[in-house]
């Protein structure tokens, strides 16, 4: 029986043609390095609506269980969008968090030194950057009720939903991100709108209080509109950033372009014990989806998370970053991240070229 079980959820869109090239780094790890895994694959989102009816059908759930890290590629898509809110491809992700207890989402936003030039933003701002933003991931207004559309008395419809946290909610999550700045340099940022929601007032207080438990670590608070203009203006302020479900949302994917593309950023999403399930940040980019461009190195990324967090892999890990970074320095750049003078290459290629890297590698 091999010591690790991983679950692949290929999804929609891009997400197949990404975690393919994710598989054939896995591979070469078992091949090359000794790593010693079993992989399972299942069902989620769209691909498994037009399968079974459903976006997560409980056999890929229980597949999700048994795994000891589950990698995702991507759900959604226009396609879907006309079914009702209930049954579409995103419930079945926001399921299999809450299903799992998935509630820290450990998103890094790290500049590679070849991508500096790929960033929107001078380089002095972005060169450098090494940013962790920890988002709570199965509470707040994605997971609260009530919730729904009603028509009201005079016949109007009427949208709503609900924000909410509880003490404990917010105090487990505060300890991923203290601890993780422990391990970094011992700052934690924490992003709420305290000075018009009562929620993120109480965030704000058990912060504050748990800070008391970390001496060793700086905290500071920053509403939430404010830090979406200090990481534009000047990210390198920041080291650990702790938020809301939706805050966590909407601030990784600006961070993501610091960096230049948010096809370069992956994510852990984890549980109390250290289990998760790894995907890249960005969506199932159906505009491109089946012609062989996206970018697979958010997804390889993904899959160094899931071998230093869940599987405790830490020298596979640093494998697989040293390939992705060996890869970038021979100048080769999916259509997202390319610029004059390097080489534009398929979604294949890129991850043939990181396979390709990691197998000369002791």
């Amino acid at each position: 029986m091999s010591r690790h079980k991983i679950l692949v959820l290929p999804g929609d869109g891009i997400g197949p043609e990404i975690v393919a090239e994710a598989e054939k780094v896995l591979d070469v790890l078992a091949s090359y390095h000794g790593l010693d895994i079993t992989v399972e694959h299942g069902l989620i989102g769209g691909a498994a609506i037009d399968k079974t009816g459903t976006p997560l059908p409980d056999v890929s759930l229980e597949k999700a269980r048994k795994a000891d890290a589950i990698l995702l590629g991507a759900v959604g898509g226009p396609k879907w969008e006309p079914l009702d809110i209930s049954i579409r491809p995103e419930k079945g992700l926001l399921k299999i968090r809450a299903e799992l207890e998935l509630f820290a989402n450990l998103r890094p936003a790290l500049t590679a030194p070849q991508l500096v030039s790929a960033s929107t933003l001078r380089s002095e701002v972005v060169s450098g950057l090494d940013l962790m933003i920890v988002r709570e991931l199965t509470g707040g207004i994605y997971f609260g009720q009530p919730r729904g559309i009603r028509e009201l008395d005079n016949g109007e419809k009427q949208g709503f939903n609900t924000l909410v946290y509880s003490e404990s909610e917010i105090r487990r999550i505060g300890r991923v991100a203290f601890e993780s700045a422990l391990k970094r340099n011992r700052r934690v940022c924490s992003v709420d709108k305290a000075n018009v929601l009562e929620v993120t007032q109480l965030w704000r207080d058990v912060m504050t209080e748990m800070s008391q438990e970390y001496p060793e670590v700086e905290l500071t608070h920053m509403y939430v509109d404010n830090a979406a203009m200090q990481l534009v203006r000047a990210p390198k302020q920041f080291d650990v950033m702790v938020t809301t479900n939706m805050f966590g949302d909407i601030l990784s994917d600006l961070a993501s372009m610091l960096t230049g593309s948010i096809g370069m950023l992956p994510s852990a999403s984890l549980d109390e014990e250290g289990k998760g399930m790894y995907e890249p940040i960005h969506g199932s980019a159906p505009d491109i989806a089946g012609q062989n461009m996206a970018n697979p190195l958010a997804t390889i990324l993904s899959v160094a998370m899931l071998l230093r967090y869940s599987l405790g892999e830490t020298e596979q890990a640093d494998r697989v970053e040293k390939a992705v970074d060996r890869v970038l320095e021979g100048g080769y750049r999916t259509a997202d991240i390319y610029s004059e003078g390097t080489k534009k290459v398929s979604t294949s290629e890129m991850g043939d070229a990181v396979a390709t890297a990691l197998k000369g590698f002791k």
